[in-house]
């Protein structure tokens, strides 16, 4: 090969090289990272209102699910994380009980991760309700992690429970926990906020419904 075409021929493979890292480059640089998310985070709905993530996992289909409170979006709605909103929507509310003011949220297991500590709050499992005179605390998008004595299922039906918990606009759906054990989501409170007291649904009585019903959620456990 004579010098000339020998020289043509390395520019020509500098080139291919060049326009491949290129290439890789860009494929890399546009392959956003999964959101994390977990009980505790703040998310947001398509009309922008914004609540707190109660807990993430997956259920007996092998589905990302979470769960907030019913009130704070409908049946369809998109959601995305407050922290990270550039990342747009991760997941779409699947299911909304406003009886028992509980949403579940399907989410794109490829653009989220689940994780089971946000703020000052780990979730390890989920438990039944919580009785006087225990202490529970709740993670809130809002106020974070404030603690109360627990006052029981002072309305009977063992649904809902009361705690002197601090919650203010936003906290709403987030976990009520009695160490790391989930067992409840924050409804909202009675007379003034913060000073409460606080009532939440209890979240045994939310898996019950959900299995009853069958459908996403099914089969649900916090990762």
């Amino acid at each position: 090969m004579c010098e000339g075409a020998s020289k043509a021929w390395s520019r020509g493979w500098i080139a291919v090289a060049a326009l491949l890292l290129i290439w890789t480059t860009a494929g890399t640089a546009g392959a956003a990272a999964p959101v994390p998310l977990g009980g505790g985070s703040g998310i947001v709905f398509d009309d922008g209102s914004t609540c707190t993530l109660t807990t993430i996992g997956y259920d007996g289909a092998g589905q990302l699910v979470g769960f907030t409170a019913g009130h704070c979006a409908v049946a369809g709605a998109g959601v995305a994380a407050e922290a990270d909103q550039g990342a747009g929507t991760l997941g779409t509310v699947a299911f909304v009980n406003s009886e028992l003011d509980y949403a579940v949220i399907g989410f794109d297991a490829g653009l989220v991760h689940p994780v089971n500590r946000v703020g000052a709050t780990s979730i390890t499992g989920v438990g039944l309700p919580a009785q006087f005179p225990a202490i529970a605390c709740k993670e809130g998008r809002t106020t974070g992690q404030t603690c109360g004595l627990v006052y029981g299922d002072v309305f009977g039906g063992a649904t809902w429970t009361m705690t002197q918990i601090c919650v203010l606009t936003g906290d709403s759906g987030g976990p009520v926990v009695v160490g790391s054990t989930l067992v409840a989501v924050v409804t909202g409170y009675l007379a003034v906020p913060c000073l409460g007291p606080h009532v939440g649904i209890n979240f045994s009585r939310i898996l019950d419904d959900v299995n009853a019903r069958g459908g996403i959620g099914t089969g649900f456990g916090p990762i």
